[in-house]
C-alpha cells in the first residue's frame, strides 16, 4: 500500500461556524456552510483517505464543514467507478441524493471534491475558472500528483475514513 505525501498529516479546514460566506483552507477560499453545526466527537469525521485505482495510490482528503459532506461521510467507505470528463475531472453518480447548498465557486482547484446537482460526485484534477454551481464536499491535500494517479479514462476511487 502506497501513501502520498504523509497522508496522516491532515490539516483541518480552519473555519468559524458562524462565518457568513467563506473561510480559508490552506490559503484557498472555500464556502463555509455558515450556520452549520459540528458533529459530536469533534472533526474526526472529516479525515478521509482517497484510494485511486488498482495500485491504491492514496491521498488525504479533508471534508468541508457542510451538511452535504457530513451526509457523504456517513456513506463511507464508498467505492465509485468514476468516468472521465473534459480532461479535468472524474465523476460518478450516487444511488441516493445528498443535501445541496450549491454556489458558483468561480475557480475550481486541483483536488476539489464537489457535488454537481444532488447526486453526482466530481473530483477535479485541474485548476480552471467555472460558471457552474457545485456543493463543496472537500479537497484533496497535496494534490500535485492526483492527475497522474487518476490517469486517462475511467478509474475506481475508494473513499474511506482515515485510520481504517
Amino acid at each position: 500500500m502506497m501513501y502520498n505525501n504523509r497522508w496522516m498529516m491532515l490539516p483541518l479546514l480552519s473555519c468559524s461556524l458562524w462565518a457568513a460566506a467563506a473561510c480559508t483552507d490552506g490559503g484557498r477560499t472555500v464556502p463555509s456552510g455558515g450556520g452549520e453545526e459540528t458533529l459530536p466527537g469533534g472533526d474526526g469525521w472529516r479525515q478521509v483517505v482517497l484510494r485511486v485505482g488498482a495500485e491504491e495510490t492514496a491521498f488525504a482528503l479533508t471534508l468541508a464543514d457542510t451538511e452535504a459532506a457530513r451526509a457523504f461521510a456517513a456513506r463511507l467507505p464508498l467505492t465509485l467507478e468514476m468516468t472521465e470528463l473534459n480532461g479535468n475531472e472524474k465523476y460518478a453518480r450516487l444511488d441516493e441524493p445528498l443535501p445541496t447548498a450549491s454556489a458558483v465557486p468561480d475557480r475550481i482547484r486541483t483536488g476539489d471534491l464537489m457535488l454537481w446537482g444532488d447526486d453526482t460526485v466530481v473530483l477535479f484534477y485541474d485548476t480552471f475558472a467555472t460558471s457552474y454551481s457545485y456543493t463543496r464536499l472537500g479537497a484533496v491535500e497535496e494534490a500535485d500528483t492526483l492527475a497522474r494517479a487518476l490517469g486517462r479514462g475511467g478509474v475506481r476511487v475508494t473513499f474511506e475514513p482515515a485510520g481504517e
